[in-house]
């Protein structure tokens, strides 16, 4: 479908937001709540990590039952114990790189907006962040080695299977003295740094182990410095999947800024202060993921200067600005990319990662300047907690919007040409056929006969929709011109990943607790 009419914009309601420093009107589309279950979109988002388990499943508590154990004598090769986390997205292999920025996410969006969360909720997201944990607590606890993989990706790829049943060899990856990986390590300790704020009231004797988890996890990072895909045998199994292609020197600082917010410990605001330069703190970018750090630090570690009480910090804060000023299009910054139909764009696949991360950084950066007086200066424009709160929302609704029965008055809620929602098993309409090894094939519930290797390839060429629904997954997404095929096939489009997923699951939150997008404030 065509983009909305001159007539029907007219008519949608707007919300005018000031921009202080030229006093600008800007034009901002407000969707309405009304038709839009947050609630569910966030228990579905949450949810979704249960498909995604490896290892033993609980007897009691597994939600997504299409599943079943797998994976369980990981870590064999090496005699040690690897049994647990994540698959990364539709394969059968654990990434530790991805999974720990997973990690990461999910912690950061339950510190922030945690308390949105129905109870239920949050105990379910505590629960998600703790599957990733005990897994990468594992992966630290021998000494002079930090084991960042299991599963030799090309034979993995090369077989459509269930993770009940595959077969593959399970390699283990480590990184060493001889061949570091700063950056697996340094997300490793962002981590459990960061997952040790969501357990400190619930259960401290955890969250202490966490914590001392993300202590020697950067100093590993920091004594033995190097990215682990410059390791040829490293490079092999982790790319073209997941290299390290902007350095490890961000993951330095990430670490170091997590560890400085749960423990609050000079130390390392010596670190982020006495190494950022070096580090490449002042690096512009205008993306955050799984590779690239440099925004979230800049957010993350501006909290303090914003809130009074580091002053040295301010840099931080400009360089916040700077990537929050390449998303507002009266900025004269160099700005992100949106699609016709307003969905921020990336080239490369898996675009709603980008739209996730993006849109969570918006809305914790909101957070922060709301408890101050203080803007985001764009040169001649000065944009306020309120702007990017919108922008935000707007992102998120992309994401999670799906065709109404009706038309609510006067406007269609968000941007979507497709009118589907791209998070599967909300809405009416949603990705039925996405590339996900589990998803495509019979539940080993309803088929305990083993399916090998090539017996899947009929399950993948199918035109049928997926047997079970990996409810709560967000897929890859539309391209550049808004077009979405429901296409298995097409990996880049169609695939899930963890880490698209977790920032939604704050975004989520702070939309289930501020529902009206009229507040222009963030409830703590």
């Amino acid at each position: 479908m065509a983009l909305l009419s001159a007539p029907v914009r007219r008519r949608r309601s707007r919300v005018r937001v000031l921009l202080v420093c030229c006093c600008l009107l800007v034009a901002l589309v407000a969707p309405s709540a009304a038709g839009h279950d947050y609630g569910d979109a966030l228990a579905k988002s949450i949810l979704f990590f249960e498909g995604q388990r490896s290892g033993r499943l609980p007897a009691a508590g597994q939600r997504a039952a299409w599943r079943g154990d797998s994976a369980v004598s990981d870590g064999g090769a090496a005699g040690v114990d690897l049994e647990g986390g994540y698959y990364d997205a539709g394969d059968n292999v654990k990434f530790g790189f991805p999974m720990a920025f997973t990690a990461t996410m999910l912690a950061w969006g339950v510190v922030e907006f945690g308390d949105a969360m129905p109870p239920a909720e949050r105990a379910h997201a505590a629960d998600a962040v703790r599957w990733a944990t005990d897994y990468l607590l594992k992966t630290i606890s021998h000494p002079g080695v930090i084991f960042i993989q299991v599963g030799d990706p090309t034979k993995d790829h090369g077989c459509w299977e269930r993770p009940e049943d595959m077969d593959t060899a399970r390699t283990v990856y480590n990184i060493s003295a001889a061949r570091p990986g700063s950056d697996v390590a340094g997300e490793t300790a962002a981590a459990l740094a960061a997952a040790s704020m969501v357990f400190r009231d619930d259960d401290p004797a955890y969250a202490a182990r966490l914590l001392a988890g993300a202590r020697r996890g950067f100093e590993f990072a920091d004594e033995h410095k190097g990215a682990y895909s410059d390791d040829p045998e490293l490079r092999a199994g982790g790319c073209p999947f997941y290299c390290d292609f902007d350095g490890y020197q961000d993951e330095l600082l990430w670490g170091a800024a997590w560890l400085r917010r749960a423990s609050k410990e000079g130390t390392y605001l010596d670190y982020i202060q006495n190494n950022g330069k070096t580090l490449g703190a002042e690096d512009s970018t205008n993306e955050f993921g799984w590779d690239n750090k440099h925004a979230g630090i800049n957010v993350l570690v501006s909290k303090e200067f914003i809130d009074g009480e580091v002053l040295s910090l301010q840099s931080y804060k400009e360089f916040a600005d700077g990537f929050i000023c390449t998303l507002i299009p009266e900025s004269s910054s160099p700005h992100i990319t949106y699609t016709p139909g307003g969905m921020i764009y990336k080239p490369g696949g898996s675009n709603m990662q980008h739209v996730t991360s993006i849109s969570f950084l918006l809305l914790t950066y909101a957070k922060y300047l709301s408890n101050s007086s203080r803007t985001v200066n764009c040169g001649n424009v000065s944009v306020g907690p309120a702007t990017l709160q919108q922008l935000a929302r707007k992102q998120t609704l992309n994401i999670i919007l799906y065709l109404f029965t009706y038309l609510q008055a006067d406007y269609i809620l968000g941007d979507n040409p497709m009118k589907m929602s791209y998070m599967v098993g909300y809405g009416d309409r949603y990705p039925q056929r996405i590339h996900h090894r589990g998803s495509s094939l019979p539940s080993i519930k309803s088929h305990p006969q083993r399916i090998a290797c090539n017996d899947g390839t009929p399950y993948y060429n199918s035109s049928s929709p997926n047997p079970n629904p990996l409810i709560g997954a967000v897929v890859g997404g539309p391209g550049e011109d808004d077009v979405y095929e429901d296409d298995r096939a097409d990996f880049r489009k169609s695939e899930p990943t963890t880490y698209i997923n977790a920032p939604l699951v704050g975004v989520l939150a702070y939309l289930v607790g501020n529902p009206d997008p009229g507040q222009g404030h963030v409830r703590h």
